[in-house]
């Protein structure tokens, strides 16, 4: 149970950054977009690491916290360290795919974070086979399988390329968890 409240506090503590930020985003008018991810900027690149904390609105903000407990709450099946590497190499790989390869413009929010969350519970399944992996894949599958349609760029205001990159980014944590776990048996 202990374990398993400490997974919890790292969660809420993400979720305390967003909102906080999201409040002194409003309070100063949106002062905090300037730490945004704009790719192939230089002085963007610290953006990998503080985009994924801002948010346009409050609708994007309760869509990705909705996303982040769900998509967390269903990882959290693995150890703490397990899961906040993967956020991690996540957050890392998406963010350095976008400033590469991302449009001009300013990329922020979780939702690259989020799908990468989404295809690692998907992904963990293909690579290691256990019965509670398959069960948590098929479970977000049936449920949320519609999320593919994300990384489709639909709307110019959403970034799929951060929904896009952090699939891929997903797919990637899973395969190298695997094959580090399968080197060290």
């Amino acid at each position: 149970m202990r374990r398993l409240s400490a997974k919890f506090r790292w969660l809420f503590f993400f979720a305390g950054i967003m909102v906080v930020a999201h409040v002194f985003n409003w309070v100063f008018q949106g002062w905090l977009y300037q730490f945004g991810l704009i790719p192939r900027q230089l002085d963007s690149l610290p953006g990998i690491y503080i985009a994924p904390f801002l948010h346009g609105d409050l609708g994007h903000l309760l869509n990705n916290l909705v996303g982040l407990f769900i998509f967390s709450s269903l990882l959290f099946v693995h150890s703490l360290n397990r899961y906040l590497w993967s956020s991690f190499f996540i957050i890392t790989l998406t963010g350095l795919l976008v400033w590469c390869f991302g449009r001009s413009a300013l990329h922020i929010g979780a939702s690259g974070w989020i799908f990468g969350l989404w295809s690692l519970t998907i992904a963990i399944a293909w690579f290691d086979r256990r019965f509670l992996n398959i069960l948590i894949a098929l479970v977000v599958a049936f449920f949320y399988g519609g999320m593919l349609w994300g990384v489709l760029p639909t709307d110019p205001r959403v970034s799929f390329e951060s929904h896009l990159f952090g699939a891929i980014a997903g797919v990637v944590c899973a395969f190298l968890q695997f094959k580090l776990i399968k080197s060290r048996k």
